[in-house]
């Protein structure tokens, strides 16, 4: 019936969602270091006494400040902001910048907090010697990497109702923009199937926005099975190609005449009720663009469902795409015969634009820094050099903001015990000097497979310029291997996590490696071998606790789809599953 809602469909499902445990917190920098410390301890600051007393003093006048706030309830109000506002002022006496480093020797002006400097390089120098000598032995790693007494036997499963019924009368068509890369396109399309579910709305194939970043002109039939997904929710949404000419001759033909709703970031379905469904019964047609977070992540179960439905079921590359990653899969399966078929695949975020963004400072000195400031004011004119813009290279390190280069991923994953015989695919960009930043990692991994490797320059060549069809390849062979390695966040690693959930009983099978201890086991040269393959170890155990968590009510059902698109095994028996 005209003006129909799904948001009172009543819930068909009910489960409690236990919290998961906090990974442990990375180790503070309390501590001093003398000069001649370890690779394992910590380094002083480097303003013998006076900055001592300075600190002291600072300590001082912050507890009798709090003592004075405290004493009077009604400055309570402003607690926080003074609290950090002092905390800010106490961070900048402690030193976290880098030191001016020398052109000549090479050393800095100062003693660095353990973690700020990048000491990759030495630190493989020094470890090399050992890695070597595990070279060529017979691990089963790869056969035995996750305890499979973690496994919780989750499996896909969706609850919705998949009657053959025709759907209601639409209130009207749907149209969105799709901004972004391809995983924030993807965020959009299924964000819009389920506003078209709880609007009654019939959905207009997504129009994808050439971003300026991305620079991709495809359109959603050259990336996704256009046919398929139109017929994978035909019980649940109607979708449509284009509008039909009758409602387009209304707004004389010209798309860009339908009003267009300006709608809030993470909106709830309720506010969809009330200012989006009376627009569209009153026109017939809305658009709503940017599209990018615009459906908060708690709605009602049927809404949810049909997220899951359309991101784990109805979105599909298209058969291009799929001929060819395919392809390139069983090239990685074959390629790792020693191990069972098994292989590695390394997220790895270490673009020329990436580094810029990051602020982070590397081994290239002032032709790096040079190279930076041209990328940042190209792709971000002026926002780097705002007046009153302090950037502190060494306490983003040691915050575990920086991108790991290819070396630090390599030896991250020889300290956790994967040998060189070990398959490995990296999923990335063009790299930033990668003669240079590849060339140890293909040292510790002979293995190692890119597009360029897996694929001939002929299979790639319909795919080169577009970079979500690119995407959409690395995409299909990281869900697909054994280990997956995310190094810097974002969309498509969030996805990956997510879909590898669905596919493999619940858990991501993906190692999420803690980038501030990282930093500082990357910044001691003389760490002993046993030291860092321990550390190591334990970070790869605390990946596998973590590969099964369930969804929080903050969190995002694309990265965990339990219990929203799983089920536990005796309970998915009832339900309607959905197989990829």
């Amino acid at each position: 019936m005209h003006g129909y809602s799904r948001l009172g469909r009543p819930s068909t499902r009910s489960g409690s969602i236990s919290p998961s445990p906090s990974p442990p917190s990375s180790p503070r920098f309390r501590q001093t270091r003398s000069k001649g410390g370890g690779g394992g301890g910590f380094r002083g600051g480097g303003g013998g006494g006076v900055e001592v007393k300075l600190q002291s003093f600072v300590e001082r006048w912050v507890y009798v400040v709090i003592s004075a706030v405290y004493r009077r309830r009604g400055v309570l109000l402003f607690a926080p902001l003074l609290y950090i506002s002092v905390m800010l002022l106490y961070m900048g006496t402690m030193g976290f910048d880098v030191g001016i480093m020398s052109k000549n020797s090479g050393t800095t002006s100062k003693t660095a907090p353990l973690g700020s400097l990048y000491r990759s390089p030495q630190v493989f120098q020094h470890l090399w010697p050992f890695m070597e000598a595990e070279n060529n032995r017979t691990t089963d790693l790869m056969m035995n990497v996750w305890n499979m007494k973690l496994r919780q036997s989750w499996r896909p499963c969706i609850l919705l109702q998949n009657s053959q019924a025709e759907l209601p009368k639409s209130n009207g068509f749907l149209i969105i923009e799709a901004n972004g890369g391809l995983n924030q396109q993807r965020l959009s399309i299924c964000d819009a199937v389920a506003v078209a579910g709880l609007l009654n709305a019939t959905l207009v194939i997504p129009i994808f926005h050439l971003n300026s970043v991305w620079r991709d002109s495809s359109k959603f039939g050259e990336i996704f099975d256009e046919e398929f997904f139109i017929y994978a929710l035909r019980h649940h949404v109607n979708v449509v190609r284009e509008l039909p000419e009758d409602v387009l001759e209304r707004f004389d033909n010209n798309i860009s005449n339908i009003v267009n709703l300006r709608v809030k970031g993470w909106s709830s379905p309720t506010y969809y009720l009330q200012k989006v469904l009376p627009k569209l019964l009153e026109l017939g047609a809305v658009r709503v663009a940017p599209f990018s977070n615009r459906l908060a992540h708690a709605v009602p179960s049927d809404i949810q469902g049909l997220r899951c439905l359309s991101n784990f079921g109805a979105l599909r590359f298209s058969e291009p795409i799929r001929t060819l990653a395919a392809k390139m899969v069983d090239r990685m399966i074959r390629n790792s015969s020693s191990s069972g078929g098994k292989y590695i695949s390394v997220h790895l975020r270490f673009e020329e634009d990436m580094v810029a963004f990051s602020c982070c400072v590397y081994d290239g000195g002032e032709e790096e820094q040079h190279e930076m400031d041209i990328a940042r004011e190209r792709s971000w004119r002026g926002k780097f050099r705002k007046r009153g813009r302090i950037i502190r290279p060494g306490a983003i390190r040691m915050d575990g903001k920086c991108p790991l280069t290819p070396l630090e991923v390599g030896m991250m994953l020889r300290g956790m015990g994967f040998d060189n015989n070990t398959s490995v695919y990296v999923a990335a960009g063009k790299i930033y000097k990668a003669d240079k930043y590849m060339a140890p990692l293909k040292q510790m991994f002979p293995r190692l497979e890119t597009k360029d490797t897996l694929a001939s320059p002929e299979e790639l060549a319909p795919f080169v310029g577009y970079s979500s069809r690119l995407a959409a390849l690395d995409y299909t062979i990281c869900l697909h291997s054994e280990v997956f390695v995310t190094t810097q966040g974002g969309n498509f690693p969030h996805f990956i996590i997510g879909h590898r959930r669905y596919s493999y009983e619940g858990h991501s099978k993906t190692i999420i490696p803690d980038k501030r201890k990282l930093a500082q086991l990357f910044d001691s040269p003389r760490i002993r071998w046993e030291s860092f393959q321990r550390q190591l170890r334990e970070m790869l155990h605390h990946s596998d606790v973590k590969g099964s968590e369930v969804r929080k009510p903050s969190g995002s059902l694309y990265t965990y789809p339990m219990p929203d698109c799983m089920c536990k095994q005796a309970a998915a028996k009832n339900s309607t599953r959905l197989r990829r």
